[in-house]
């Protein structure tokens, strides 16, 4: 085995064992820690596929910025001690057959589909290129769907403070 494929091993597997944990984990700050492991190791991933934009905007976007502001929601809100509740067994099933639904979903709309090779010419794949693609507001334009998203985050974030915070006596 060659040591590309002994750190695609490492990296994938460190992907699964924090996933699991962080949905797993009663402590809502671990689950976050768990959740900064596994964006970390994707940046790894990225990087090995020569995709180093993408690892790069991953760990300053993702693991930079999105963990760190729900740890600092966390810390803000007074959670850190805080444990979740155990699941319900209903919801444990009802979260398995629908986890089994999706994998099997997209199983089938993978193996069904017939993937040609593209007549067009490829984009490349120079920081220039990939600053106009990120300011575009075009069909092939980034600028729109990375508004909308930040707009959800900041609604997700506002929110997920509002409901963490103690009632009032």
């Amino acid at each position: 085995m060659t040591g590309p494929k002994i750190i695609f091993f490492i990296l994938a597997a460190a992907i699964v064992v924090f996933s699991i944990l962080s949905i797993f984990s009663r402590r809502i700050l671990r689950a976050a820690i768990y959740l900064l492991f596994v964006l970390v190791a994707m940046a790894g991933l990225y990087y090995m596929m020569n995709f180093q934009f993408l690892a790069a905007v991953q760990l300053m976007l993702y693991a930079g910025g999105i963990v760190v502001l729900i740890i600092f929601s966390i810390l803000l809100t007074s959670q850190i001690d805080s444990k979740l509740q155990a699941p319900k067994g209903s919801h444990l099933l009802a979260g398995g057959i629908t986890a089994i639904a999706g994998i099997a979903l997209s199983a089938i709309t993978i193996l069904q589909f017939t993937f040609k090779p593209s007549q067009e010419n490829a984009v490349g794949t120079d920081m220039r290129t990939i600053g106009l693609q990120l300011m575009n507001t075009d069909v092939q334009g980034y600028a729109l769907p990375f508004e909308v998203i930040s707009v959800l985050l900041l609604a997700a974030l506002v929110g997920s403070i509002f409901i963490a915070q103690k009632k009032k006596v």
